[in-house]
């Protein structure tokens, strides 16, 4: 059935509706179409627009219909348009009469709206538990590595030595945010285009504060011309799934790298590995690599709908359709990401003793070495190049610093003494970094507090 075919006098061609038809996605946002018309026709029956005797048959025959398709004896039919026309006309066919006057007061491109703010409502609230749950683990891996060292990298060069709980923490902090994003769009998107009618609003006497109520919002949109054009929220959506996209694949590029052969600081589990067809020896990094992949879709629904919506012009434009499959598929895409990156974390060991010797090795303990020359009265600049001379010794002799002798750190610099060792030490190198954010036990276990009080409060208003 369609909802518009009483201007027309020629049947739609097969081609036409197969191609303007978009029942085959939008009937995943089937439960937020009738909630919504559950909600409009009760408003509808408070302001007397319909009678109470069919608003009862209108929202029996919905929450039928729900029913039907949440047990699977209601199918979707391919000669309906879109989830709206598929339920009017199921809903018609149910209660006779009554079922015509569930449109009145609205158009399907307000409902569109509607339906589409509550679906992304719903599953920004999905994804945000899934963050939650792979901030828990990220959290856990911190608590219990403060004394794990490993080198922190610049330029994928070791560095400066760090904890593993350090380095989770730089994660946590990009996840949070993304959770305050998502949380931020919730709240921007949270009022309610139903009652805009096409782009005009409507002559009947709709109260779109309760419809507003009804379902959640904080209250209706202010300009029917916007209502029904807007999908800013969408961008705004899509941009922070880009976000947490790509810092899971950064995070999975650095699972990659340490699970080589050449860094061994991982074992991934084997429920989250993969095999070779020819070659027996290898386990692959496969689920780490494909959230990486997968990265670049998400990032192509966000350029996709902006490229869309730059050219129309007010209000409605059926373009606005191309905002569905793209938006479905980048929420199930980084829903799916997050699920299975909080699964392989969970189950990731760390090989803290390989992780402490490529520290060492890798003179990240260089700049303290420098520091306790400058500590001692040396002008930076000569520390800095005595150090560099103590590197290049040690390389041509494939030795750590903490490997020479005293005899051979003073044959460069009579300052050093025995206490140089300490020093030098990754314990020492660490632990006296105690600035807020700096990798030190006490300064961690502070901020290890404020990341688990974040969790407990991470709550919709």
């Amino acid at each position: 059935m369609k909802l518009w075919g009483g201007r027309f006098t020629k049947e739609e061609n097969q081609l036409v509706h197969n191609f303007n038809e978009s029942l085959s996605f939008d009937q995943k946002f089937y439960r937020q179409d009738i909630k919504g018309s559950m909600a409009h026709v009760t408003m509808l029956a408070k302001q007397g627009i319909v009678t109470e005797e069919d608003k009862n048959a209108i929202l029996q025959g919905l929450e039928g219909i729900l029913k039907d398709l949440e047990n699977g004896t209601l199918v979707f039919t391919e000669e309906h348009e879109d989830i709206h026309s598929f339920v009017e006309a199921t809903l018609i066919g149910r209660i006779g009469e009554a079922g015509k006057r569930l449109h009145t007061g609205r158009s399907r491109n307000d409902q569109v709206a509607l339906d589409m703010k509550l679906y992304c409502r719903d599953e920004i609230d999905e994804t945000q538990e899934l963050i939650k749950t792979l901030l828990e683990e990220i959290l856990k891996i911190m608590e219990e590595n403060l004394d794990t060292y490993m080198p922190g990298f610049t330029h994928l060069q070791k560095a400066q030595p760090v904890t593993l709980a350090h380095h989770m923490g730089a994660y946590f902090e990009m996840f949070y945010r993304d959770y305050l994003r998502l949380k931020d769009t919730w709240e921007r998107m949270n009022y309610c285009p139903l009652g805009s009618g096409a782009l005009a609003g409507t002559t009947y006497p709709l109260d779109r504060e309760y419809t507003a109520e009804l379902l959640g919002f904080y209250g209706p949109t202010l300009n029917s011309m916007d209502s029904v054009s807007d999908r800013d929220y969408i961008i705004e959506l899509l941009g922070g799934l880009s976000t947490i996209a790509m810092h899971l694949s950064r995070f999975a590029e650095e699972i990659i790298i340490w699970n080589s052969n050449e860094y061994r600081f991982v074992e991934l589990d084997d429920a989250y590995s993969t095999g070779s067809s020819i070659m027996p020896q290898k386990k692959n990094p496969d689920i780490a690599e494909l959230v990486r992949g997968k990265t670049g879709r998400v990032y192509g629904a966000l350029v996709s709908i902006l490229t869309t919506m730059k050219g129309i012009p007010l209000a409605y434009d059926k373009d606005m359709q191309e905002d569905k499959e793209l938006t479905f598929d980048a929420i199930d895409t980084v829903k799916g990401c997050l699920s299975l990156f909080a699964g392989m974390l969970s189950t990731i060991s760390f090989n803290r003793e390989v992780m402490a010797d490529s520290a060492k090795k890798g003179f990240t303990n260089a700049t303290d070495a420098a520091d306790y020359l400058v500590n001692r009265g040396v002008p930076f600049r000569d520390a800095h190049g005595i150090v560099g001379h103590l590197v290049l010794y040690c390389i041509e002799r494939d030795m750590a610093l903490d490997d020479m002798s005293l005899e051979e750190f003073q044959s460069v610099s009579p300052v050093f003494e025995k206490d140089i060792y300490e020093a030098i030490s990754m314990k020492t190198c660490v632990e006296k970094r105690v600035t807020t954010g700096a990798p030190g036990q006490e300064a961690m276990r502070k901020v290890i507090r404020v990341c688990g009080e974040r969790l407990k409060e991470a709550r919709r208003p």
